[in-house]
C-alpha cells in the first residue's frame, strides 16, 4: 500500500472530501455533481524520454481531448509520461520493471513536466502556488528520480514527495485506480479474465471501496492494539494506586516524625547519665580491686616458702655430692692404668715363654726320635756283619750325586719362581692393557654415539629450516598430520595438544636454556583430554615409534582458562618464575605444566652467585621451590646441580648460529674420533706384542718345570739305591754322637725353659690377684655409688622443679605488682574518661537524668528509633518532598485514570461509528452496484445488445453476461465469445458505468477503439461525449490511432494530431 492509500480515512471526509460527498450524494441522486476545476492537466511535456527526444508542451483542454497518431508517434508515451510525471511507479504504466527504461538510449536523463490546474475555492495552497501547479520530474539512467514543485510563476516551492502525495491526495488523484487512466494492458486483462472474483476487484478498486474496506479492516485492528493497551493500562493503573497509596500513607505518617524524634532525644539524654553512671561503677569497681589486690599476700607467702625449700634441697644436694666426690676420687686412685698394663704384660709374656717351651720340647722330641732311627740303623748293620772297607767310599759318592742333583733342583726351581714372577707381572701389564684398551673401545663407542647424535641434530636443525616441527623429531610433521585427520575422521572427542616445547613461546630469549632445562622432560610430550584418546593417540605413535621410545603422554581434562594460583606462586621483585617467562598457545599447556612441573614455583636467576645468595644465604622466596641460572643450573636451598648442556636444543632462537655450533662441535668430535683410533690401533699392537713374549715365557716355564721333574726323579732313584746299600757304620756312629749332643743340649734348654715359665706363670698370678683385689674394690665402690647418684638425680629433679616454681612465683609475684600498676593506670585513665563523660552528658542535658536501665537496652531502644526514621526518611524524605510526591501521584493517578476512561468511552463510542459505518458502507456498495448495473444495461441498450451485471457481495464475485444482437437466444453469456469490437464496445460501456458513479478530475482511455467497427465505433463516441457533455467541468483525454474526421465540431472538443516517427519519413 502506498503512503496515500494508507493514510487513515476514519470518516472518509478529511481528505477525499469530493469522494464522500458523491457517496453520500449517491443515496439520493443518480447524478454527480462537480463542485469545482481543480486537478485538471493543463499540459505535458516530455524530453529524452522512451524513443522520443522532445514531446509538447501538449496543451489540454478543460473537457474533451482526442490524441491521435500512428504507431510510434507518441501517444502511449505521453499517458506513461502523466503516471510518471505524477510520481507514479513504472510498473503501473506496463511499460517498464524500472525508471531507468524510460530514459531514451544515450541519453543520461530525462525530463517529464505535468501542469495541473488549481482554481476556485478547494484550490491547493493558492496563495503559494497560484492557479496552475507544476509538477517536473527528472529520471536519471541509474533509475533515480528528482521531484520539483514550482508556482505558476516558476518558483519552486517543495522538492518534498510528501507535498506531491498532498497535492494528489487534495485533487482526488488515484494513479493506479483505472477509471482514471485505463491503459490497453489493463483493458485486456479485464476482458480476458476467466475469474468472477477478479472482476469484483476490479469494480471495487474503481469505486474506492477496495480502499474503504481496507481502511475499515486498519481501524478495527487498531481498536483491537488500543483496546490491548488499555487492558494493559488498566493493569498498570493498579500498580500507579498502589504507589499513590503509599505515597499517601508516608503523607499521612508525617505526624509521627515529630513524636519519635522527641523520642530520640530524650534516649539520647538518658543514655549519656546512663553511661556515666556505668563508668562511676567501673571506677568503684576498680579502686575496690586495686585494695583488694594491694592487701593480698598470698604471692609474696607462696614465694617464700618456695625459696626456703630450694635452699634445704640445695643443701642436700651439696652433701650427696660431697660423698660422691670422695668415693670417686678412691675409685680413680685404684683404677690406676698402670696395674692394668701390668696384668697385659705379665699375661703375654707368661704366653710368649709358654711357645717357647713348647717349641723346645718338640725340638727335643724329635731329635730323639731321630737318635732312636739312627740307633736301630747302627744295630741293624752290626747284626748283619756285611760291612766292608768300602762301604765308606761307596756312601761318600752317593752322597755327592745327591747333593749335586739337590742343587741342580735348587736352581731349577729359582729358576721357575723367576719364570712364574716374569709370568705374573706380564699377565699383570696385559689385564692394565686390555682393560686401558677396553676403556678406550668404551669412550671411542661414547665418542662415536655423540658424534651420531650431534650429526642427527645438524640434519634436524637444516631440515627445521623448512619446517620447525623437526626440532622435536623427524617424525613429529607426520605424526601430527595423522592426528588432524584422525580428529577429522571423529577418532577423538578432543584433539591432543603438542609437543609441548612447540606450543611454548619465550618473553626474553636469553633464558631459552633456563626454561629448558627445568622443562627438559616435557618438552616432546603430548596432553589428552581422556583416556580414550590416549588410546587413539597411542595407536597412532606406534607407526612411526617403536616401543618404549614414544613420546610421554600426559592426560588430563582440558579447561579453558588458566588455573587460579595466587596463593602459591612464587612471587619476587627482581626475578621472574618460569610461568612469567614463558607464553603458551593453550591453556591447556599452561594447566598440564602446573601439575607436572610446578611452573608458577620456579625462579629463573640469571646469576650463580645471586642464585645460591637467594636460595641458600637465607630463607627462599615464599612458595619458591627451586631455581634455575642462564646457563641452566639447579639451585636447591642445600644442593646445587651443574647444567649438562651448553645450549638449547628446543628453544633456541638463531637457527643458522645453533647449526654453525653443530657443526664446529661436529668437527671436534671427528678430530678426536680420528685422535682415538690412532691411540687404539697402537694399544692393540702393544698388547698384541706382549701377548707374544708371555707365551714364550710359558714355554720357557715349561720346559724348566720338565727338567725340574727329571732331577726330583733322579733323586728319588738315588735315595731309593741308598736304602738298599749298606750303611756306613762309622759315619752313622759319627751323626749318632752329635745327634745325643744335640739332645743334651736340648734337654738343658728345655729345663731352662720351664724354668722361665714357672717364673712368670708365679709373676702373672700374683699381678692378676691384685687386679682382682682392685677391680673388686672399685665394683664395691661403684655399688655404695649408685644409691648416692640415684637421690642426687632425685633431688636435682625436685630442685629443677622447685627453681622452676620459684621463677613462676616471681613471674606472678611480677605480674601481679604489674597489674596493680596497670590497674591504677587504667583507674586513672577511667577518672578522665569519667569527667569526659560527665562533661558530654552535661552539654546533652545539664539537669542529670534518673536511670532505671541498662545501656544496652536504651541503645537497643535508641537504634531501633534511628531505623524506624531512617526507613521512614528514606521511604517518604523530607516533608517538602513527602507533600510533592503525595501531589504528584495523585495528579498522576487522576490522570492515567481518566486517560483510561476516556479511551474506554472512546473505543466503546468507535464501535458504535464502525457498526453505524459498516451499515452505511453496505448500503454505498448496494446503491453503487446497482447503479453501476443500470448505467451499463442502458448503454448496451443502445447498441440494441442485452446483457446482464450480477454482483455477490457476500463470495465477493462479479458475473458480466453480453449477448449481441440477434443471439438474445443463446444460451452462452461468456464474453470472450465475442468479437474484438463487441468486447472493445463492451468495455467502453463498463468504463462509463464505472466513470457514471465515481469522481475523478480526469479520466484517460487508451486505445478504446482499436478492435472496433465503425458502427460500434461511433456509438461509443456518442456515449463518451453525451457523457463529456453531462461532466463538462470534468476532463477525458482519449487516446486513438483512427481518424477523428466524424467528430462533431465543438469548443469542449480538442483534438491533438501527433506526427508520424521519424522511421515511417524515412
Amino acid at each position: 500500500m502506498s503512503k496515500r492509500k494508507g493514510k487513515c480515512v476514519s470518516d472518509v471526509t478529511s481528505v477525499k472530501n469530493r469522494r464522500v460527498e458523491a457517496g453520500d450524494e449517491s443515496f439520493n441522486d443518480l447524478t454527480i455533481s462537480p463542485t469545482g476545476d481543480i486537478g485538471l492537466i493543463e499540459s505535458i511535456t516530455i524530453k529524452n524520454f522512451m524513443c522520443h527526444h522532445l514531446l509538447g508542451p501538449f496543451q489540454f483542454g478543460p473537457n474533451v481531448n482526442f490524441i491521435v497518431g500512428n504507431n510510434g508517434s507518441g501517444k502511449s508515451a505521453i499517458l506513461t509520461a502523466l503516471i510518471v510525471g505524477l510520481g507514479g511507479k513504472a510498473t503501473i504504466t506496463n511499460r517498464g520493471v524500472s525508471l531507468k527504461e524510460f530514459v531514451r538510449n544515450g541519453e543520461n536523463t530525462a525530463d517529464v513536466t505535468v501542469k495541473l490546474r488549481n482554481r476556485g475555492p478547494d484550490a491547493y495552497k493558492r496563495d503559494v502556488y497560484g492557479d496552475c501547479i507544476s509538477i517536473e520530474h527528472r529520471i536519471s539512467s541509474d533509475g533515480c528520480r528528482t521531484c520539483r514543485l514550482k508556482s505558476k510563476s516558476g518558483q519552486l516551492i517543495s522538492n518534498k514527495r510528501e507535498e506531491l502525495t498532498s497535492i494528489l491526495d487534495h485533487f482526488n488523484i488515484q494513479l493506479d485506480n483505472p477509471v482514471s487512466i485505463l491503459n490497453q494492458e489493463m483493458s485486456k486483462q479485464f476482458l480476458h479474465s476467466k475469474s468472477e472474483s477478479d472482476k469484483y476487484k476490479f469494480f471495487m478498486k474503481a469505486t474506492l471501496l477496495e480502499q474503504m474496506k481496507r481502511d475499515y479492516i486498519h481501524i478495527k485492528h487498531t481498536k483491537t492494539v488500543t483496546r490491548e493497551q488499555v487492558e494493559r493500562q488498566e493493569e498498570s493503573l493498579k500498580e500507579l494506586k498502589q504507589a499513590f497509596l503509599q505515597k499517601k500513607e508516608r503523607y499521612e505518617n508525617l505526624s509521627s516524625f515529630s513524636e519519635m524524634r522527641v523520642a530520640l532525644d530524650n534516649l539520647k539524654k538518658k543514655m549519656a547519665w546512663c553511661l556515666v553512671r556505668e563508668k562511676e561503677h567501673l571506677v568503684q569497681q576498680l579502686k575496690e580491686d586495686i585494695e583488694k589486690e594491694e592487701n593480698n599476700p598470698k604471692h609474696q607467702d607462696n614465694l617464700q616458702l618456695c625459696q626456703s625449700k630450694v635452699t634445704q634441697t640445695e643443701k642436700k644436694l651439696q652433701n650427696i655430692q660431697s660423698q660422691i666426690d670422695s668415693l670417686r676420687e678412691e675409685q680413680d686412685s685404684l683404677s690406676d692404668l698402670k696395674l692394668k698394663e701390668q696384668v697385659k704384660t705379665s699375661s703375654k709374656a707368661h704366653k710368649e715363654q709358654e711357645v717357647v717351651y713348647i717349641r723346645a720340647l718338640n725340638k727335643l722330641r724329635q731329635s730323639e726320635q731321630e737318635q732312636s732311627l739312627l740307633q736301630e740303623k747302627i744295630n741293624k748293620a752290626k747284626a748283619s756283619g756285611s760291612l766292608n772297607s768300602e762301604g765308606e767310599t761307596a756312601y761318600t759318592r752317593w752322597q755327592q750325586n745327591l747333593s749335586s742333583l739337590k742343587e741342580k733342583l735348587a736352581k731349577l726351581e729359582n729358576t721357575s719362581t723367576e719364570l712364574n714372577q716374569e709370568i705374573k707381572d706380564k699377565q699383570l701389564a696385559l689385564f692394565k692393557g686390555k682393560e686401558e684398551l677396553d676403556k678406550l673401545r668404551l669412550e671411542e663407542k661414547n665418542i662415536q654415539v655423540s658424534y651420531e647424535a650431534k650429526l642427527k641434530r645438524k640434519n634436524q636443525l637444516l631440515a627445521s629450516r623448512s619446517n620447525k616441527l623437526k626440532r622435536f623429531g623427524d617424525q613429529i610433521p607426520d605424526l601430527l598430520d595423522s592426528i588432524d585427520k584422525a580428529f577429522t575422521k571423529g577418532r577423538f572427542l578432543k584433539k591432543p595438544i603438542g609437543p609441548i616445547g612447540a606450543c611454548i613461546n619465550l618473553k626474553d630469549p636469553s633464558l631459552a636454556l633456563a626454561v629448558e632445562s627445568c622443562l627438559r622432560g616435557f618438552m616432546k610430550t603430548f596432553c589428552c583430554d581422556n583416556y580414550k584418546d590416549e588410546a587413539v593417540l597411542q595407536e597412532l605413535m606406534s607407526h612411526y615409534y617403536p616401543k618404549g621410545s614414544r613420546p610421554q603422554i600426559i592426560v588430563s581434562p582440558f579447561t579453558e582458562k588458566v588455573y587460579n594460583i595466587h596463593g602459591r606462586r612464587v612471587q619476587h621483585v627482581e626475578y621472574p618464575s618460569v610461568l612469567d617467562t614463558v607464553s603458551t598457545t593453550s591453556p591447556v599447556i599452561t594447566n598440564c605444566l602446573i601439575d607436572m612441573r610446578g611452573i608458577e614455583m620456579v625462579l629463573i636467576i640469571k646469576e650463580k652467585e645471586t642464585a645460591r645468595k637467594v636460595m641458600q644465604h637465607g630463607r627462599p622466596p615464599k612458595n619458591c621451590r627451586e631455581a634455575f641460572t642462564m646457563e641452566g643450573d639447579q639451585v636447591y636451598t642445600n644442593r646445587y646441580y651443574t647444567s649438562d648442556f651448553g645450549m638449547a636444543k628446543y628453544l633456541g632462537g638463531d637457527l643458522e648460529v645453533e647449526i654453525r655450533m653443530v657443526e664446529s662441535e661436529l668437527e671436534n668430535s671427528s678430530a678426536q674420533l680420528s685422535r682415538f683410533r690412532l691411540h687404539l690401533a697402537s694399544v692393540t699392537e702393544d698388547i698384541q706384542r706382549m701377548e707374544g713374549k708371555l707365551n714364550g715365557t710359558i714355554m720357557t716355564l715349561k720346559k724348566t718345570l720338565a727338567s725340574a721333574n727329571q732331577v726330583k726323579a733322579s733323586i728319588t732313584e738315588l735315595e731309593n739305591v741308598e736304602e738298599e746299600q749298606i750303611d756306613d757304620i762309622s759315619s752313622l756312629i759319627e751323626v749318632a754322637q752329635e745327634n745325643q749332643q744335640k739332645i743334651e743340649s736340648e734337654k738343658q734348654t728345655v729345663c731352662e725353659a720351664k724354668k722361665e715359665l714357672d717364673e712368670r706363670r708365679k709373676t702373672a698370678e700374683d699381678v692378676d690377684s691384685k687386679y682382682s683385689r682392685v677391680r673388686e674394690r672399685i665394683d664395691q665402690l661403684s655399688e655404695d655409688m649408685e644409691p648416692l647418684k640415684e637421690e642426687q638425680v632425685k633431688l636435682e629433679a625436685d630442685c629443677v622443679k622447685q627453681e622452676r616454681n620459684l621463677q613462676i612465683l616471681e613471674n606472678k609475684l611480677k605480674l601481679h605488682k604489674d597489674n596493680i600498676h596497670t590497674m591504677r593506670s587504667v583507674l586513672t585513665q577511667r577518672e578522665e574518661e569519667l569527667k569526659e563523660y560527665e562533661a558530654k552528658a552535661s552539654e546533652i542535658s545539664p539537669e542529670r537524668q534518673e536511670v532505671d536501665r541498662s545501656a544496652k537496652s536504651i541503645d537497643t531502644e535508641i537504634t531501633r528509633l534511628r531505623k524506624r526514621i531512617s526507613v521512614q526518611e528514606s521511604s517518604h524524605g523530607d516533608q517538602e518532598q513527602v507533600v510533592r510526591e503525595y501531589a504528584e501521584a495523585l495528579a498522576n493517578y487522576r490522570e492515567k485514570t481518566n486517560q483510561v476512561r476516556d479511551l474506554k468511552r472512546f473505543i466503546d463510542r468507535l464501535d458504535n461509528i464502525m457498526s453505524d459505518r459498516q451499515n452505511r458502507y453496505k448500503i454505498m456498495r448496494r446503491s453503487l452496484s446497482v447503479r453501476c448495473k443500470l448505467y451499463f444495461n442502458n448503454f448496451l441498450i443502445k447498441m440494441n445488445c442485452c446483457g446482464s451485471m450480477m454482483f455477490d457481495h457476500n463470495n465477493e464475485t462479479l458475473s458480466i453476461s453480453v449477448k449481441p444482437p440477434g443471439r438474445e437466444n443463446d444460451g452462452g453469456n461468456d464474453m470472450r465469445s465475442l468479437s474484438g469490437g463487441e468486447r472493445s464496445f463492451s468495455t467502453v460501456c463498463f468504463i462509463l458505468s464505472l466513470w457514471e458513479i465515481t469522481e475523478s478530475p480526469f479520466r484517460c482511455l487508451d486505445e478504446f477503439d482499436v478492435y472496433m467497427d465503425m458502427h460500434n465505433r461511433r456509438i461509443s463516441l456518442d456515449l463518451l461525449l453525451e457523457l463529456s457533455e453531462r461532466q463538462h467541468l470534468r476532463q477525458f483525454i482519449f487516446i486513438t490511432p483512427l481518424t477523428t474526421s466524424n467528430l462533431p465540431k465543438s469548443n469542449h472538443i480538442k483534438i491533438h494530431k501527433l506526427q508520424d516517427p521519424e522511421r515511417d519519413k524515412t
